[in-house]
Formats: structure tokens, sequence, C-alpha cells
């Protein structure tokens, strides 16, 4: 069984949801270095779990050969946080909104809209056969 990596800032684990846990305990201790309140890094973990996720099951289609890298990094008052899988990419503008009568009543579809209203700033770019980067941005004091 691989292991997730860890090196400064980052965390690289296998394309498998039994990793979550040690995204989320990396992650929280790097927030609680940075002195911020629980409430924040609530908001940053939950929105960086559904990242990680999506790009597991989404992006790498869980195959566990690939990865996802997890990067946090803090800048004045912007924590920035950069997710990237290995999978084949895919295109943001085609996301429907989970707001839609269309989709009120689906089980999926909610995480990006979670997560953009959760933090400052969402920015997804795809590169197609090379994956798809999440950067998600929190203000704080």
């Amino acid at each position: 069984m691989k292991k997730p990596i860890i090196v400064d800032d980052t965390i690289r684990i296998p394309s498998s949801p039994e990793y979550l846990i040690d995204v989320d305990s990396f992650l929280e201790g790097m927030l609680r270095g940075y002195g911020l309140d629980e409430s924040t890094i609530a908001d940053i973990a939950i929105s960086v779990t559904e990242i990680v996720n999506n790009g597991i099951i989404h992006g790498n289609k869980s195959n566990p050969e690939k990865e996802i890298e997890v990067s946090i990094h803090r800048k004045n008052s912007d924590i920035e946080i950069a997710v990237c899988d290995q999978g084949e990419g895919f295109n943001p503008d085609i996301i429907s909104s989970p707001i839609d009568d269309a989709n009120l009543m689906r089980e999926v579809g909610r995480g990006i809209f979670i997560v953009r209203s959760l933090m400052d700033s969402v920015q997804i770019q795809h590169h197609p056969g090379r994956g798809t980067q999440v950067l998600l941005v929190k203000k704080v004091n």
C-alpha cells in the first residue's frame, strides 16, 4: 500500500478516498500553524476535501497509480491551496448549477457550488490530457 508523501507545504496521495484523512490532517496542521480560527479551518477543510474527492473520482477515475497533489501557502492575508490531479481535464464552463430546477433532485453536482460559497476565489484550470488544477483562495486576517 502506498503512503502519502509530504514535503514542506505539499502532500501527494494515491487516488483513493482512504487518503482523504491524511490530506485533512496535513491541511488542518498547516492551517492551525497559521493561527486560523476553527470556522475558517472548517471552511477550507470542507472545500479541499470536496476538490480532492472530485480529483480522485472524476479526474483520476480512482486510478491508484495516479496521484493528487495539494499545496498550501500563506501570502499576506490570503491562504492559497492548489489541488492538482492527473486526469484528462474537464471544461469548468459546462458545470450545471445545482439550484436550477432541473438539478434540484440530483444527488451529485453540488461540490463546486458549495466550495465557491465557502472560499473567496475558486479558479479551475483544465489541461486536456494533463489534468486539472483548482486554486482555492481564502482571505484571512
